[in-house]
């Protein structure tokens, strides 16, 4: 790799003062590595590129222009090293008016003009007739501001050969510190000059008069002569012979040299062809160099020559130039929509995008290149979006029959709650559980939380940019400097005009975010039958589980963050926000009718061995379950900024409180299985010897076998405790979690309970009672005794 020049620095320049278009020699360091590379050169901020000689790249020569500033710096630009510095400066003189007489080493304009003879252009030195000084007298230069003087004469001028000449202001200017008797001086030689013009033809009349009329003499014998030749034959005549002979003569001279004329006049004209070629290379070689830069990709490069070539021949008159410079826009012209084609190409990276738009707005492109960028981005980020979806369904419909451990939709592999408690130990005696899946459902993502992964993480990789590139086309960071001061007025204007135009589109994609995961989670809620057809379609056979439902929300609150951190509007991600409130409502929901499905279950795990107070693991394992299923919901549950409460919707809150019931009475009702449970079903392989157990339940330990009235005992022990202590600390749980309708719960819970335990009792009482009822029944009926035949008590008796 060629490592960067160095910038150019000016070290000296000879003269170091004059006056406009006096010729300099530059001379300093890394002044180019040629012509072609040398691309600005200013002298006290006057562009001198024109006149530039590039000699080597220690020394330039040029002729310094008309400049503003009296004083400033030499300041040379290249290709290779940029913007260079100098160490010198250069003091621009006012340049003295100078008569036709007096020596002069300035550089004087040539004006040209046609001659009809010889078909060439000839340069001839602008004459001037006035005096240097008319009033004959010494000139005192004085140091009267000039600035203070064109608004003391506005409109007037001090050259005296101007048709607005101010005599005050000469005076002032010229002779301001002359003496009266100077000027009475001054008088007397205007007077003077003016005396010499009126007497001088006369003057000279009077001394040339014998010459005037020899003249006179000469021309009136000629005129006699020729009158006399008019009488002879018209081929006789001295004129006639006389027009003869110079025809002659030119002819032959023609003859003798009109191939040598021929010969350098071609010459000539090769001479000032290459001349011209060579003076106005650049343009001739341009629309070359412009293939060649495109094909390399310096654009930048193309963009500096066309400029120069623009401001050089965008205006010029000779055809010749004109056919090149239309070549020059031909060849921009395609440039044009290569780099446009290129800004609307998918995808590309916001640094390629800010890059072609600057090359646009230098190269003054047709319409807004960066709107037309914002929409082509836009469009394209709608038809991933919907890709993404298109492609996820399709993989799920291809394959109905596969379902890879590692994407099944429908398979629940959520983490079980039983898991963590369905072992034969009791957690009241604070054994340990272990689930057998352990975590492995973190591994298998359903095919639609995989879409929502995906979309979001598309969404956050290309939301951004889009972001930051509207953001540059406000601040008009996307322009170059001399763009944007061109456009600054139009582009503010569209900028009004679109600022809403960008609102909708950024709707638009979160909008089509929002209602792609709908159509994915939650189908249910989006009502239009088109709208169901473009952004659902999913072949769904069960519910997604609460956990993974948490771990979708989490997903997309994290893009609901990041979306913030660019500091879109709130009003343009309310549609996000109303998401995640949907979710986390539907999250609660599934959560709590998955938990009550695990509780149906719990008779399954009930191990029937009974600690020192007459109770199974089983309450234990009731609590844990729902302790875990709301410790599930804990990041469900909390309000993260700009949030709604889950509960803030009556009807959430009383289809909450009706789940809630319902576990309580799907547990109550799994202990009513339990104690009506018949003998032959009772599963006793499992069971192990207590010897803590009470005296009550020892012929457990004998047969390892359990009668009715047993099972009734040990649910009645366990209704008894729920009453006392689980359901009071479940109902601390869900006030700890901010559930609604606690008291309802609580209120509808104990009343199943008791009505439990009431019938209960009263199996226990007859079952105790059939055994005394059945020994004693046939001694009552013994004597055929009946009551229907006793008289009723009366009187004293019956006191």
């Amino acid at each position: 790799m060629s490592r960067l020049r160095q910038p150019p620095l000016v070290t000296g320049i000879s003269p170091n003062e004059g006056i406009p278009w006096t010729k300099v020699t530059i001379r300093g360091e890394n002044l180019g590595t040629g012509p072609t590379d040398l691309i600005g050169l200013t002298i006290c901020g006057h562009n001198c590129l024109l006149t530039a000689e590039w000699m080597s790249a220690s020394k330039i020569v040029c002729r310094v222009g008309q400049a503003k500033n009296d004083k400033g710096d030499i300041i040379v630009t290249t290709k290779s090293g940029g913007r260079g510095t100098s160490t010198v400066s250069f003091k621009l003189l006012k340049p003295e008016k100078i008569g036709i007489l007096d020596q002069s080493a300035v550089w004087v304009d040539e004006m040209n003009y046609y001659d009809m003879r010889t078909d060439r252009n000839k340069g001839i030195p602008p004459l001037s007739l006035r005096p240097a000084n008319p009033l004959g007298i010494e000139i005192e230069k004085s140091k009267f501001p000039q600035k203070d003087l064109e608004t003391l004469f506005h409109g007037m001028s001090a050259d005296f050969t101007s048709e607005n000449f101010s005599a005050a202001w000469y005076l002032i200017e010229n002779h301001s510190t002359t003496s009266f008797e100077q000027l009475k001086m001054a008088v007397t030689n205007l007077k003077r000059q003016a005396n010499k013009k009126s007497e001088g033809s006369l003057a000279y009349v009077k001394g040339g008069l014998s010459t005037f009329f020899e003249a006179q003499d000469a021309l009136s014998a000629i005129h006699q002569k020729l009158e006399a030749d008019g009488t002879e034959k018209v081929e006789g005549s001295m004129t006639q012979k006389l027009e003869n002979v110079l025809n002659r003569a030119s002819n032959t001279a023609d003859m003798l040299f009109q191939e040598v004329l021929g010969r350098k006049d071609k010459a000539d004209s090769t001479r000032n062809a290459l001349n011209v070629l060579q003076r106005f290379k650049f343009l001739f070689n341009l629309p070359l160099n412009i293939e060649r830069n495109i094909q390399k990709g310096d654009y930048d490069v193309v963009i500096n020559d066309y400029e120069k070539a623009k401001s050089l021949f965008g205006k010029t008159e000779v055809q010749v130039f004109k056919k090149y410079y239309a070549e020059v826009e031909t060849r921009i012209e395609a440039l044009r929509e290569l780099l446009l084609d290129k800004l609307l190409e998918t995808p590309s990276t916001l640094h390629d995008q800010k890059r072609y738009i600057r090359y646009l707005s230098d190269l003054h492109a047709p319409g807004d290149p960066a709107w037309q960028c914002i929409g082509a981005q836009h469009e394209w980020i709608l038809q991933l979006m919907h890709t993404c979806k298109e492609g996820f369904v399709k993989d799920l419909k291809g394959n109905p029959g596969l379902h890879s451990p590692m994407l099944d939709p429908d398979t629940d592999v959520r983490p079980s709650v039983l898991g963590h408690l369905g072992q034969t130990s009791s957690l009241k005696r604070g054994s340990s559980f272990q689930s057998g899946r352990d975590d492995a459902w973190r591994y298998k993502t359903p095919h639609r939380v995989a879409f929502v992964e995906k979309l979001t993480k598309l969404v956050i990789s290309q939301l951004p940019n889009f972001w930051k590139l509207w953001i540059s086309y406000v601040n008009g960071s996307l322009f170059s400097e001399t763009a944007e001061k061109s456009g600054q007025i139009e582009r503010s204007k569209n900028v009004r005009q679109r600022q809403n135009d960008f609102k909708k589109m950024i709707q638009e994609v979160t909008h089509s975010l929002v209602k792609l995961i709908r159509g994915a989670l939650l189908p249910l809620s989006i009502w239009d039958s088109s709208e169901m057809l473009q952004y659902g379609g999913w072949e769904v056979k069960s519910e997604l589980s609460g956990q993974w439902f948490t771990h979708t929300i989490q997903t997309i609150r994290l893009t609901y963050e990041s979306l913030t951190a660019l500091e879109i509007p709130n009003d343009m991600l309310q549609t996000i926000q109303d998401l995640i409130l949907d979710l986390r409502v539907r999250c609660v929901m599934v959560t709590l009718q998955h938990t009550a499905e695990e509780i149906k279950r719990l008779a399954e795990k009930e191990d029937w061995i009974v600690d020192n107070e007459g109770l199974t693991s089983l309450p234990c394992q009731f609590e844990q379950c729902i302790v875990h299923s709301l410790q599930s919901l804990r990041g469900v549950l909390e309000c993260k900024p700009g949030e709604a409460s889950v509960f803030q919707q009556p009807k959430t809150q009383e289809e909450v409180c009706q789940l809630s019931i319902n576990i309580m009475q799907v547990f109550i009702y799994c202990l009513e299985q339990l104690s009506t449970k018949p003998d032959a079903d009772t599963d006793t392989a499992h069971l192990s010897i207590d010897v803590s157990s009470p005296d009550l339940f020892g012929s457990i330990h004998e047969d390892f076998s359990l009668t009715s009235e047993q099972r009734i005992l040990i649910v009645l022990s366990n209704c008894c405790y729920l009453e006392r202590h689980t359901f009071l600390n479940i109902a601390e749980h869900f006030e700890k979690h901010n559930f609604q309708g606690i008291e309802k719960i609580t209120q509808v819970s104990m009343a199943s309970l008791k009505e439990l335990d009431q019938r209960l009792f009263e199996n226990y009482i007859e079952l105790k009672a059939d055994p005394i009822v059945g020994s004693l029944e046939p001694g009552i009926y013994a004597g055929y005794f009946d009551w229907k035949d006793c008289l009723p008590p009366t009187g004293d008796l019956c006191t």
